[in-house]
């Protein structure tokens, strides 16, 4: 069977909302009501569900919603050693409302033991491909993992753990590098890095986001290429790896705001991946002038689809805005998607799955239109 490296015409991030008796099923699990056999039954049953809705919908690329996580990321870094959670008493400060997920944090060295969960995930969705779809995975990125213990509130974790974050850097390139073996060895080529670390770093107030001044800024950003380089340098060569950046993504809420212009030349010329799934869905993210820096053949997926919100784009808005985008990158190197998820999270977006399908019809018809 052909493997679809992608990105696709009309494409998609990845998670979807959870159906009311899968998020039902995750409470009665969480409250002892049911055991974990009883949970993975209702989520096998729901992803196969989510599938066939893909597959009617048209997409090349099949994923399981993220219907195990409770999170986009948390999960993925709570199956390695090293790392501990609790729930969190104040949440993360999302732009009116604060998200209520787990503090994550180090308790040791950072290390894979044994299969990381997330391959089990993979093997069932890949049991779905047929000769038009290939089932991707996204994982958060590497830079995203180290993010998250640099930030002040985990430095004094981080310090106690490693002292040296080019220790704790090398243990994150090496846990990677461990599940990308073993991912590859069930048969994953399609491989998607889900960072929101550079959003954090445009953002008027990235230096509180992480203690520092602009030189630290500086460091940080290229901190976060090298994490990621690493990892993608050293990946198996038949092993597409794209990345999704944006602002954050909780109850139709965001974490942080600004434009790619600072971080262009850096992320967009420098980062070693296929392709870009960029958000472009309001002003917070600026203009489309930074597209000139993406280098290469790389592809761009234009996130002009909100998730965050039902009301159905102007097609033909939207068909304008990638034709302004053109003005910096041909349009054959151009793709359309929904700017993010649909329920980074459980909790998931304000919008009901109908909406939900219909944003991604609406993406399909101008994508259609627009490159035939």
């Amino acid at each position: 069977m052909a493997v679809n490296y992608g990105p696709n015409r009309y494409d998609v991030v990845g998670s979807f909302l959870r159906p009311a008796k899968l998020k039902e099923a995750r409470e009665d699990f969480s409250a002892g009501a049911i055991d974990a056999a009883a949970l993975k039954a209702v989520e096998d049953e729901c992803i196969t569900d989510l599938i066939a809705k893909e597959k009617k919908a048209g997409l090349r690329f099949i994923t399981d919603g993220e219907f195990r996580r409770a999170t986009w990321h948390l999960d993925f870094m709570w199956a390695f050693e090293g790392i501990g959670h609790s729930a969190t008493e104040d949440g993360l400060p999302f732009h009116d409302e604060a998200a209520k997920i787990d503090d994550t944090y180090l308790t040791g060295k950072i290390s894979l033991a044994g299969e990381h969960p997330f391959v089990e995930h993979f093997r069932f969705v890949q049991s779905f491909e047929d000769e038009n779809t290939t089932a991707k995975l996204t994982i958060p990125a590497p830079a995203q993992f180290i993010e998250q213990f640099i930030m002040p509130m985990n430095r004094k974790a981080t310090d106690a753990a490693y002292g040296n974050d080019a220790l704790l850097e090398d243990d994150i390139v090496a846990a990677y590098l461990a599940f990308i073996e073993q991912v590859h060895a069930a048969g994953c080529r399609n491989l998607q890095f889900d960072d929101c670390s550079w959003g954090c770093l445009v953002d008027p107030k990235a230096e509180l986001f992480f203690g520092t001044d602009q030189a630290g800024l500086a460091r940080i950003k290229e901190t976060l290429l090298r994490v990621n380089n690493r990892v993608l340098d050293a990946a198996p060569a038949d092993l597409c790896i794209n990345t999704h950046v944006c602002r954050g993504n909780f109850h139709s809420t965001y974490a942080s705001s600004g434009a790619y212009d600072s971080v262009a030349k850096t992320l967009l010329a420098r980062e070693n991946v296929n392709a870009y799934y960029l958000e472009f869905d309001d002003a917070r993210s600026g203009g489309f002038e930074p597209l000139a820096s993406v280098s290469g053949e790389k592809k761009v997926v234009l996130g002009l689809v909100t998730t965050k919100r039902p009301e159905l784009e102007s097609k033909d808005a939207v068909i304008a805005r990638i034709h302004e985008a053109a003005k910096y990158l041909p349009l054959d190197r151009l793709c359309l998607s929904p700017q993010c998820g649909f329920a980074s999270c459980e909790i998931g977006n304000k919008l009901t799955e109908a909406q939900q399908w219909a944003k991604l019809a609406l993406v399909k018809e101008i994508a259609e239109e627009v490159w035939g």
